[in-house]
């Protein structure tokens, strides 16, 4: 994984009336409740338009505003007319509006610093309408591990890794057993991949009382990968930009009532990864070597 879902808190209610210390037992002056959050610095009844963007939160609306501003004084500077700046102001926060809509992922936003995850996802999205359906970011119990996107459909069901690698390094490989990146072995990833897709296995199939086969792949941005599809460790590797292509070419063995079955299943046995560590620790999966 790189480099998968969302967990919901909950507010922890009080209902018992405050206890007042001393022989007074009034409540004495009224007090504002004190700002929290990332607007906690900024005194109350004073929230700018400039505090707000500078918000983590309301970054991309900076960010948005500020290529409105250059695209319209551009427009404005070339063309010598206020009102075509405007629109061609207008036209590029609605422009960057829809790119940002698109890349919008169900991963949770600490989990978001791989963008191959979103673009697996992204393309998982397309898959929809043919009758698959995806969990994404979902933990391994008893473990550190998690697989990206589990992808359960028409064909079969599947566990999909997505790396962004180094481009400036070349993808080899050695046969069906070895994977390299450059200089690096890529052994323990191979392993690491087919141990999860093992993990899933045998949990869906435990909770649905019959065996369920998840197959284990590796999907690589970056660096080109010479190959359209290599089965390594028992591992399928592929370029990132194939993993549609890669799920959709199989012969069909399940049945809408069997894929609805098999996804209920996995949610349940296959949390999604809350986002209560931010700084998420190396996977520990014990013993994966063969």
């Amino acid at each position: 994984m790189s480099d998968v879902g969302t967990g919901a808190s909950s507010d922890n209610g009080n209902d018992t009336p405050p206890i007042w210390g001393g022989g007074d037992q009034s409540p004495g002056p009224s007090r504002r409740p004190e700002p929290k959050g990332p607007l906690a610095h900024v005194p109350i009844g004073r929230v700018s338009a400039q505090s707000l963007l500078s918000d983590p939160r309301y970054r991309h609306l900076r960010r948005r505003v500020i290529l409105a501003l250059a695209v319209g004084i551009v427009v404005w500077l070339l063309l010598q007319s206020w009102r075509v700046g405007v629109t061609a102001a207008i036209i590029a926060a609605i422009a960057d509006a829809i790119q940002q809509a698109r890349m919008d992922s169900s991963i949770p936003a600490w989990r978001r610093a791989s963008s191959a995850e979103r673009r697996t996802e992204h393309q998982l999205r397309r898959l929809e309408r043919k009758g698959y359906r995806t969990l994404h970011a979902r933990a391994i119990p008893n473990s550190d591990a998690q697989i990206d996107h589990l992808v359960i459909g028409p064909t079969g069901v599947y566990a999909v890794d997505s790396e962004k690698w180094d481009r400036r390094l070349p993808v080899r490989a050695q046969g069906h057993r070895k994977l390299f990146h450059g200089p690096f072995n890529k052994k323990d990833r191979l392993n690491e991949a087919r141990w999860e897709a093992q993990q899933a296995s045998e949990l869906i199939s435990r909770e649905l009382g019959r065996e369920i086969t998840v197959i284990p792949s590796l999907a690589i941005y970056g660096p080109p990968v010479p190959w359209r599809t290599l089965t390594i460790r028992d591992v399928d590797v592929f370029s990132g930009g194939f993993v549609r292509k890669w799920i959709t070419k199989r012969e069909r063995s399940l049945t809408p009532d069997e894929i609805d079955a098999i996804y209920r299943a996995a949610e349940r046995v296959l949390p999604p990864r809350y986002p209560v560590d931010p700084a998420p620790s190396s996977r520990t999966v014990g013993n994966m070597s063969r």
